[in-house]
């Protein structure tokens, strides 16, 4: 990849985002678009995945929502993204548990940090 690139990417990457692992509880706050209207979404879920690629990093969150299980992936460095932040730590065996959907994520985690 060409300087010109890395350097572009560089300056796109937030400088705001805490460090976390899997297993970690987390609450990301997304601008969500609705027709004109532009107002901001907590979504509060367990870390079951992190991939970091640089600016196109994104991490996977899991969540359980009247009964039903939820997951959704973010860009770590979407300007869509407003923030991240660290609810509890947790301390778990793998670092990517996302084959276990129908295990409960809280029997997953072993303890809390």
């Amino acid at each position: 990849m060409s300087n010109i690139i890395k350097q572009l990417e560089q300056e796109q990457l937030k400088q705001n985002v805490p460090s976390f692992r899997p297993g970690d509880t987390l609450e990301v706050k997304v601008w969500v678009v609705e027709g004109s209207k532009r107002r901001l979404q907590a979504f509060e879920g367990v870390v079951i995945a992190i991939r970091n690629r640089g600016l196109h990093s994104a991490f996977t969150l899991r969540k359980v929502s009247n009964g039903v299980g939820v997951e959704r992936v973010f860009q770590t460095h979407s300007p869509a993204v407003d923030s991240i932040a660290v609810k509890r730590k947790g301390a778990v065996r793998k670092a990517n548990f996302t084959t276990y959907v129908n295990v409960q994520v809280n029997q997953l985690v072993l303890k809390s940090v």
